[in-house]
This record gives C-alpha cells, sequence and structure tokens, in this order.
C-alpha cells in the first residue's frame, strides 16, 4: 500500500484534488460548483495539496496568500473522502499545508471552518477568533487562525 500526500505539480494531481472536493462538498453538502470553484483554483500563488491510499485520491486542501498580509496564509478547501475519514487523513493534510506553509514564509494561518469541524482544527491548536458563525455556501462557519 502506498499512503501520501503531496503538493500537487500536475494537471493529473490537480484533477484528483478537485475531484476530492466534488465528493465532498458538491455532491456531499450540497455546495453549488459555481461557489465551490474560483480562479483561485487555476491562480499561480495557489499552492494545492493532494492525499493518497493505493493511487486513489482522498484527501484535498489548498493554500493560498491572505490578502493583506505578506506573512499569513489562507487554509481552504480541506476535504478528506468518507471512506478514509477518522484514519487521521485530515490532521496528515494540515501537517502538509503547515509545513508548505512555513516553507513560503507565512507565520500565521487562517481558515473558515465548518462549524461541525471546529473541534478538529482546535485539536490542532487553531482558535477561533470570529465573533459570531456566518454562512458560506449556506453552511455555518467560523474563523480561526494559528501562529505557526
Amino acid at each position: 500500500m502506498v499512503d501520501r500526500i503531496t503538493r500537487v505539480t500536475s494537471d493529473k494531481q490537480l484533477s484528483d484534488a478537485l475531484s476530492v472536493r466534488q465528493e465532498v462538498f458538491v455532491e456531499g453538502q450540497d455546495v453549488p460548483e459555481e461557489l465551490e470553484y474560483d480562479d483561485r483554483d487555476e491562480a499561480p500563488e495557489t499552492v494545492h495539496f493532494v492525499a493518497y491510499v493505493d493511487e486513489r485520491p482522498v484527501g484535498a486542501a489548498r493554500l493560498v496568500p491572505y490578502e493583506g498580509s505578506d506573512d499569513t496564509g489562507k487554509v481552504q478547501r480541506v476535504a478528506v473522502s468518507e471512506t478514509v475519514r477518522g484514519e487521521g487523513w485530515g490532521r496528515c493534510v494540515m501537517d502538509a499545508v503547515e509545513a508548505a506553509a512555513r516553507d513560503v514564509g507565512y507565520t500565521r494561518l487562517v481558515l473558515d471552518a465548518q462549524t461541525h469541524a471546529v473541534g478538529f482544527y482546535e485539536r490542532l491548536d487553531y482558535v477561533v477568533t470570529s465573533e459570531e458563525e456566518f454562512l458560506d455556501a449556506g453552511i455555518p462557519h467560523l474563523s480561526m487562525a494559528k501562529d505557526l
């Protein structure tokens, strides 16, 4: 068995990452495709990640610069296939994102977490920074941050 998380460097890997997002967000949570996919998916400064189990894509995330800050990155579109949830893939994906963020020179990460996932991110030392829940694609979220 070959399990790995990689920074996306090919069209095939990007397609694999997008397929996980399609499964988790569009099909699993009814997020409209026009909200799930945007111009940041193709932006040169965006770093995508994809996780594989036996060459099958099971996880994804992307890291983008946070507008208005040179030392902060924004984690987005973190997704893990339902077939492997609870096996530690979310943590592994986030470890890869954080390592890449440090490589880029970010000293802080921010993200908008679905409220059901706040506990997961808190276990990774993220703290809630928003005072109220807000809706994104009709799903309740809270903003969170972590100093690296």
